[in-house]
């Protein structure tokens, strides 16, 4: 098992789902299967418009063939293991380059930056999951706080390794990656609840909306963006009890066992249809959208 580094661009040609698979040629087989069981980071490459660098961490359950595309395999991710990053990070950092095993002997970028599946050092992945998620809440233990390393690489190695097994463990909390859902959603949606339009701040300037997952995560529903909805309380309430649903191009549904069809019609904002994200990418997708028409929502 190691950790590793996937690139995914969002106009990919392949059939990515990056919460759910991540599709390859056979040429990099043997890379892929040795990140099975581990833990891999997607990467945007940097000649993508609005690139997302570094984005989200996921687990690699399985390898299997693509059971249509000859010659072609597919990583197949493990439920509930995907979260996008709070913070979006970028091929160089203000220290220079993030992932610094990509740099050769003379410290310049080596051709394996090119590679869509290469694998990645404790160290580099340990330096991006800071940066990756939100600095203002303490979500991980500083790096300044481990201790002083004796300096031989036999010995730097294994505890690095274990020092990222401590923070992804960590970051496998409920709480933590509801914290992180919540931040990502919020930013998608500038605050504002997809449903009614509003964007109301409370005295301590924290935003009167929730992050909704619109599959939820008891039904293996990811933390992924194209999984969540900014939601006021009501909105989210009536949602999560499939009284309102929406379409694939955001039509607000409402069901019919509504007890007040007007009220609720006076409820949704004037468009009828939930606003969306500012980046088309982040929109909600339409396959988790079926799914809440399909298993919540009240005809």
């Amino acid at each position: 098992m190691g950790f590793g580094v996937f690139i995914h661009r969002s106009d990919s040609i392949y059939d990515d789902s990056p919460a759910e698979r991540y599709q390859f040629p056979s040429q990099y087989l043997r890379r892929v299967e040795a990140c099975v069981g581990d833990w891999i980071i997607y990467y945007e490459p940097r000649k993508v418009d609005y690139t997302r660098g570094y984005f989200a961490l996921a687990k690699v359950q399985q390898v299997i063939p693509d059971p249509v595309a000859p010659d072609m395999y597919l990583a197949l991710i493990e439920p509930g293991s995907y979260l996008d990053f709070a913070n979006p990070v970028p091929f160089n950092g203000t220290d220079g380059l993030v992932e610094r095993g990509l740099l050769n002997d003379e410290g310049r970028i080596s051709g394996r930056a090119q590679s869509a599946v290469r694998p990645i050092s404790p160290g580099d992945l340990n330096r991006i999951l800071d940066l990756g998620l939100d600095a203002r809440e303490p979500l991980l233990p500083r790096v300044d706080e481990i201790g002083i390393s004796s300096g031989f690489q036999d010995e730097e190695a294994p505890f690095q390794f274990e020092h990222s097994r401590d923070r992804i463990s960590y970051i496998g909390s409920r709480i933590v990656r509801d914290r992180i859902f919540r931040r990502i959603v919020l930013r998608a949606y500038d605050e504002r609840c997809a449903i009614t339009g509003l964007k109301l701040i409370n005295g301590g300037g924290r935003a009167e909306v929730a992050a909704a997952h619109i599959r939820p995560v008891e039904a293996n529903g990811p933390d992924v963006v194209n999984n969540g909805l900014a939601l006021s309380g009501t909105a989210h309430w009536m949602f999560d009890r499939g009284l309102i649903s929406l379409s694939d191009d955001l039509e607000i549904l409402i069901s019919r066992q509504v007890n007040d069809l007007e009220s609720v019609q006076g409820f949704v904002n004037k468009s009828r249809r939930a606003l969306p994200p500012r980046r088309p990418l982040e929109r909600p997708h339409p396959h988790f959208l079926q799914w809440h028409r399909e298993h919540c929502f009240k005809q």
